[in-house]
C-alpha cells in the first residue's frame, strides 16, 4: 500500500499535466472509459459476469479435474484440458494453484500443461469481450487458436519430456468424483447455461447495415428472441434451483464483479491514456506503434508475442489494450499473437511454473507459446 501511495505521489509531482499532449491523453483515457461504460458494460460485461458466476458455483470443478487423471483416455484428457478455461475463468496467476494441484497428484505433463495454457486463454468473459469489441474475426481466431494451442503445446511437452514424466508417481485420489445429492443433471445445466448465453448473444446482436438480410432480420427481432431466452432462464430458476442456490449465485457474481471490474476500468484508463480511442492519438505517437507492431512482418508478430508473454494481463485488460493498439496502427496478425501469448503467460507466472516444472521444461513451454503465437499471427495477418 505504501508503494502505491509513493507511486501516486511521484506521478502527481512529476507528470506535466498542463502539457497539451498529457492533457489530451487524460481526456482520451476518460472518453474511452465513458465509451466502455455506455457500450459494453451493461449489455455485455454484466450478463457475462452472471454466466461466470454460474460456472463457478454450479459446474463442479472436481468433475472436470477427474478427466485429467492418470487413467483417463488421452483424447478425453486433452479435450477437457483444452476447454477448461471456459469453465474456470481464471488469469495466468490464478490458474497456477490448480495446475500445481493436478500436476502433483499425478496428471500427465501434457494434459496439465494444456490445462495451464487454456485456463487463462479461453476465459469466457475475455472471449465475449473480444467478439464484442475487437470483431468476430479476431474473436473467433482467438478462441480457436487458444483451443488448438492448448492441445498442441500439451502434446509437444508430453513428447519432448515423455521419459522423465513416466517416472513420476501418480495419486488417483484427487481425480475421483462423487455426485452430490441434489446436483442438477447435465441436461438441466445445458438448458440453464444456454438460456444465459442466448440472452448475452442476442441482446448484443449488431446490425449488418444491409449486407445480410438474414442477419438484419435477427437484429430486428433481437429483443423478442432475448425475451424468449429470458423466459427460459426464469423457468429453469423456478423449476430447478432453490432460493439458497440463487443467493449463492448472486454472491459469486458480485465477487467476480469486485475482482474484475476495477482491473478492467483501470486497464481501460491506462490504454486510453497511452494509446487513445481508435482514430484518436494519446500519449504515445501512432507511428511508434505502427513501426513496432504495424503490418504483418515476422518481427511485428514476434515482438507482439514476446512482449505479451512477459507482461501481466489481469482478466479482460488485454482487450482494451489491444483495442487501443489497433487504433494506433497495430496489425491484425500481431494483435492475435499478443492475444494468444499474453493472457496465458506473464513473468510472475513463469517464476512459479519454473519452481514447479524446472527451468528446462518452463523454457520449452514459453518458447512453444511464443513461437506458435508468432506463426498464428503471421498466418492470420495474411488472410484477415
Amino acid at each position: 500500500m505504501l508503494g502505491i501511495v509513493a507511486l501516486v505521489f511521484l506521478g502527481a509531482y512529476f507528470i506535466p499535466f498542463d502539457a497539451p499532449r498529457v492533457a489530451g491523453a487524460l481526456q482520451e483515457a476518460f472518453l474511452m472509459l465513458s465509451e466502455y461504460a455506455r457500450q459494453h458494460v451493461l449489455l455485455c460485461v454484466v450478463p457475462a459476469m452472471f454466466i461466470a458466476g454460474a460456472i463457478t458455483v454450479f459446474l463442479n470443478q472436481q468433475a472436470v479435474i477427474r478427466y485429467l487423471g492418470p487413467k483417463a483416455p488421452k483424447a478425453l484428457a486433452y479435450g477437457v484440458a483444452s476447454i477448461s478455461g471456459a469453465i474456470l475463468a481464471v488469469c495466468s496467476c490464478t490458474v497456477l494453484p490448480l495446475f500445481k494441484g493436478i500436476y502433483k497428484k499425478g496428471a500427465g505433463l501434457g494434459p496439465a500443461v494444456s490445462f495451464l495454457y487454456s485456463g487463462p486463454a479461453i476465459n469466457i468473459l475475455a472471449i465475449v469481450m473480444s467478439y464484442k469489441i475487437l470483431g468476430w474475426k479476431l474473436g473467433t481466431a482467438r478462441m480457436v487458436g487458444a483451443i488448438v494451442f492448448a492441445v498442441v503445446i500439451g502434446l509437444l511437452m508430453q513428447l519432448i519430456f515423455r521419459k522423465s514424466d513416466e517416472e513420476r508417481l501418480t495419486d488417483e485420489r484427487m481425480f475421483k468424483y462423487e455426485k452430490t445429492e441434489g446436483e442438477r443433471t447435465l441436461g438441466q445445466m445445458i438448458v440453464y447455461m444456454l438460456s444465459m448465453i442466448g440472452i448475452l448473444v442476442f441482446v448484443n446482436w449488431a446490425n449488418s447495415k444491409g449486407t445480410s438480410p438474414v442477419w438484419d432480420a435477427i437484429y430486428n427481432a433481437k429483443y423478442w428472441i432475448t425475451g424468449a431466452f429470458a423466459l427460459l432462464l426464469v423457468y429453469t430458476l423456478v423449476k430447478w434451483f432453490t432460493r439458497d442456490d440463487m443467493v449463492t449465485w448472486g454472491i459469486a457474481t458480485r465477487d467476480f464483479a469486485l475482482q474484475i471490474l476495477p482491473y478492467l476500468f483501470g486497464g481501460v484508463l491506462v490504454a486510453g491514456f497511452l494509446l487513445g480511442r481508435p482514430g484518436h492519438e494519446a500519449l504515445l505517437p501512432n507511428e511508434w506503434v505502427a513501426k513496432l507492431v504495424g503490418g504483418n512482418s515476422l518481427f511485428a508478430n514476434f515482438f507482439a508475442s514476446i512482449t505479451g508473454a512477459f507482461m501481466y494481463f489481469a482478466t479482460l485488460t488485454e482487450v482494451p489494450i489491444i483495442q487501443g493498439l489497433l487504433g494506433s496502427g497495430m496489425g491484425q496478425g500481431p494483435a492475435l499473437a499478443l492475444l494468444l501469448a499474453g493472457p496465458s503467460l506473464s513473468l510472475p507466472s513463469m517464476l512459479v511454473i519454473g519452481g514447479e516444472l524446472g527451468w528446462k521444461k518452463t523454457s520449452v513451454y514459453v518458447a512453444l507459446v511464443v513461437i506458435l503465437s508468432t506463426l498464428a499471427g503471421l498466418l492470420f495477418g495474411m488472410v484477415a
